[in-house]
């Protein structure tokens, strides 16, 4: 099962100064609008995500469909036949994809240790 792009989405206090703290780690602004308080930053095929007060926890996001510079990747395994393999092996989801529909989508989890696990299909 290929899950496609990871990137870590982190809960921020404060985003300018989260902002500042990863570029002197080596990270760059890549997408985002700190104006609307949430920021994508990279540092080679590293990525994360910087919100400040979307969500309560960190989550671990996957975007199938998508490199690690959200450019659109041909062949990948659509987020709808992910979420039928997680239900063959009776993992519970939050949320659910309609799998009467096609293109952007996206499945919530949580694995053992409440972790929050997105896998958000942008295309």
């Amino acid at each position: 099962m290929k899950l496609g792009t990871f990137s870590i989405s982190l809960n921020v206090k404060d985003i300018n100064v989260s902002k500042e703290f990863y570029e002197n780690l080596g990270f760059e602004v890549f997408a985002g609008d700190i104006k609307n308080n949430y920021l994508i930053m990279k540092n080679e095929k590293t990525l994360i995500g910087l919100f400040q007060g979307m969500f309560e926890n960190n989550i671990i996001t996957f975007n199938p469909g998508w490199d690690h510079q959200a450019s659109k990747i041909e062949n990948f395994e659509d987020v709808r036949e992910i979420q039928k393999h997680l239900k063959t092996k009776n993992i519970q989801l939050q949320k659910e994809a309609n799998e009467n529909t096609s293109g952007p989508e996206s499945i919530v989890l949580t694995d053992p240790d409440g972790n929050t696990i997105l896998i958000d299909q942008h295309i």
